[in-house]
C-alpha cells in the first residue's frame, strides 16, 4: 500500500540491515547505522534487489582484477576490493520519507542489497504507473541492453546475431528485434534457453549451429569460444560488439584469416559511458527513464528465474551465483 504525500509518519532511522561479501565465498548480512537524511534526502524501504549473477559472482569470488577496482566501484559500494564489500546495484522500493512530491512512490536506484537505505532525491528514478516493482529489478540489465544497442549501431533492416540468452543477451536480442525489418537471433550454447527466446519472439539457433552472415553481431557471453564464432559469421565491414565482461580472464581471439580483409570492426560496449553520438542530448537520467519505461512488456517478466528472501540470501547466495539456469535472480524484503 503505498503512503500518501501528506501522511506524517515517524521511523527508526537507526538501522538497516545489509549484505556483505567478507572474503571468497563468504558473506553475512550486518546491522548499520543509517545516516542523517537532509531535506533533499528520501528514505527507500526496499521491496526488491536483482542479483546481477555475471558480476556478482566474479566478486563473490575474488576475482576482479586490482587493475579495475577503482573502475569497477558501483554506486553507493562500500567496502574496498577484493573484500569486504557491499555491492549490488538493482534496487526497487517505496519511498517513506523525503520531498512530498515523492513520499509513497516506489523507485529504482542504483543501490546495494540493503533493506532500506538514504539516498539524495535525485538519485531515484520513479517507476511508471504501470510497471510492477517487481519487474523494475531488470532496469539496470536493460540500460546496459539500451546501451549496447547504441554501441551496436544496429540499423532497419539489418541481420543481428545475439550470442547468450542471459538476461543482457536477450534483452539486447529483444531490442534489437522491435527495429523494424531487422532479423534477430539469439544464439546459446543451451538448447533449454529456446523456450526462453520463444517466450520473447525471439529466433533462437544453438551455438556452433549458426547459419549465415551478419551486418552487427553482439557477444554477451564472456566466451572467447562465442567470440570467435561471431568474427566467423561476419559479413564484409561488419560490427562486432564484445559486450561482456572478462574480469581477469585472458581471451583469445582469430584475428588472422579474413579478419583484415573483410574489414571487420571489434568494438567494446560498458554501461559506465553514454556513447559519443547521444552524450550531447542524453543524461544517465534520461536514460535509466527510458529502461524502466522500455520494461512495461509483461513477456520480459521470464526474465526472473527465481526469488529469495532476504533473510535467506547469506545462505543462498552461492547456489544462486552457481546455477547455471541463473537469469536474473530477485530478492524481496
Amino acid at each position: 500500500m503505498k503512503l500518501e504525500a501528506n501522511e506524517q509518519t515517524v521511523f527508526d532511522l537507526e538501522a538497516a540491515s545489509a549484505f556483505w561479501i567478507e572474503a571468497p565465498e563468504v558473506c553475512r548480512l550486518r546491522q548499520e547505522e543509517l545516516a542523517a537524511r537532509s531535506e533533499n534526502d528520501v528514505l527507500v524501504r526496499m521491496l526488491y534487489s536483482g542479483i546481477s549473477r555475471g558480476t556478482e559472482a566474479l566478486i563473490f569470488r575474488g576475482l576482479v582484477p586490482e587493475s579495475e577496482f577503482e573502475r569497477m566501484r558501483g554506486p553507493h559500494m562500500e567496502g574496498s576490493f577484493p573484500f569486504p564489500v557491499k555491492y549490488g546495484y538493482a534496487a526497487v522500493g517505496q519511498v517513506e520519507a523525503g520531498p512530498s512530491r515523492l513520499v509513497g512512490r516506489e523507485v529504482f536506484a542504483l543501490f546495494p542489497h540493503q533493506d532500506r537505505f538514504i539516498l539524495p532525491a535525485d538519485q531515484v528514478t520513479v517507476l511508471p504507473d504501470t510497471l510492477p516493482a517487481r519487474r523494475a529489478v531488470l532496469a539496470a540489465n536493460m540500460e546496459t541492453a539500451l546501451n549496447i544497442v547504441w554501441d551496436a549501431g544496429i540499423q532497419p533492416g539489418d541481420r543481428v546475431a545475439v550470442f547468450g540468452a542471459g538476461v543482457v543477451g536477450s534483452l539486447v536480442a529483444y531490442l534489437a528485434s522491435r527495429i523494424v525489418g531487422t532479423k534477430t537471433i539469439v544464439v546459446d550454447r543451451d538448447p533449454a534457453r529456446k523456450d526462453l527466446a520463444s517466450n520473447l519472439g525471439l529466433t533462437f539457433a544453438q551455438a556452433g549451429t549458426l547459419d549465415g552472415e551478419f551486418d552487427v553481431l553482439v557477444n554477451a557471453t564472456a566466451s572467447a569460444e562465442a567470440l570467435q564464432e561471431a568474427i566467423t559469421h561476419a559479413g564484409i565491414e561488419a560490427k562486432i560488439v564484445e559486450a561482456s565482461w572478462y574480469g581477469d580472464r585472458p581471451v583469445s581471439i582469430p584475428l588472422g584469416g579474413a579478419f583484415h580483409s573483410r574489414r571487420l570492426s571489434l568494438v567494446s560496449s560498458q554501461v559506465g559511458g553514454i556513447p559519443a553520438l547521444r552524450r550531447a542530448r542524453w543524461t544517465y537520467a534520461r536514460r535509466m527513464a527510458k529502461a524502466l519505461e522500455l520494461l512495461l512488456d509483461p513477456r520480459l517478466e521470464c526474465l526472473i528465474s527465481g526469488e529469495t528472501a532476504f533473510s535467506e540470501l547469506p545462505d543462498a547466495y552461492a547456489r544462486i551465483l552457481s546455477a547455471q539456469d541463473t537469469l536474473c535472480h530477485r530478492i524481496h524484503y
